[in-house]
């Protein structure tokens, strides 16, 4: 695999000081946030800082469609365009695939068979009233639709950074190993479950969990930084 020079954020909920230091240090091509961005302000501003030296990619987490002001902060910001939700792009010398949101039982919740598949599929069954801005309602605009996943499973790419776990994590998903192993990947790192973690190799893939806040290189390395993230709950 080429070695990008890229970082991966875990769940920053707002808080971008450890992700702003750690760029100013070491700058990296590109970072990858992965979820529950929640930015305060529109995400451009938040990271205006480091916008001139380095690119910023995220996927969506659970949290970033809790509120209106979670969402439009993300998906209305400056940096719309570098949501890899659903996408693989190539970053830095890296294929990168992004996978946001979590699985939800109203539409899949794996091992059990998807209730829905598609976006336009709940649309059908929830009815207009349901509608949120003439469409998806907030909430499952982060939810993991089988459409997007299957996708992904036809596709390549060297590194996969997911909201959700795959296995290897108590609270993790054979099938994000099923996307890991169908989309040759080898490096796989995830967040909302706020732990940093190095799980043990049984595979071709390396698979890292990513603290809140918490920076690691692409070869999963932690990085310190002298700024600490507040606690943040388990699984946000």
């Amino acid at each position: 695999m080429p070695e990008g020079h890229v970082f991966i954020c875990g769940d920053p909920h707002g808080e971008f000081g450890p992700l702003i230091e750690c760029v100013h240090r070491h700058r990296p091509e590109a970072v990858v946030l992965a979820g529950d961005i929640q930015a305060k302000r529109p995400l451009d501003e938040e990271l205006a800082s480091i916008l001139p030296l380095t690119q910023v990619w995220w996927i969506p987490g659970n949290h970033d469609t809790d509120s209106d002001a979670d969402y439009d902060n993300l998906f209305g910001s400056g940096l719309a365009h570098r949501n890899l939700d659903g996408r693989v792009v190539t970053i830095a010398g890296l294929r990168i695939a992004g996978l946001g949101g979590i699985f939800r039982g109203q539409v899949w919740m794996p091992p059990e068979a998807p209730r829905l598949v598609s976006e336009a599929d709940y649309l059908a069954k929830c009815g207009k009233g349901n509608y949120w801005r003439g469409g998806l309602p907030r909430r499952h605009r982060s939810t993991i639709f089988p459409q997007t996943y299957n996708a992904l499973l036809s596709q390549h790419a060297d590194v996969l950074v997911s909201h959700e776990a795959p296995a290897c994590d108590p609270h993790g998903f054979e099938a994000i190993d099923t996307l890991i192993e169908a989309m040759g990947v080898q490096r796989a790192f995830h967040g909302h479950h706020h732990e940093s973690t190095a799980y043990p190799t049984t595979g071709l893939c390396r698979i890292f969990g990513l603290g809140a806040c918490a920076v690691a290189t692409i070869d999963g390395a932690f990085l310190p930084s002298v700024l600490t993230c507040p606690d943040q709950d388990e699984g946000g």
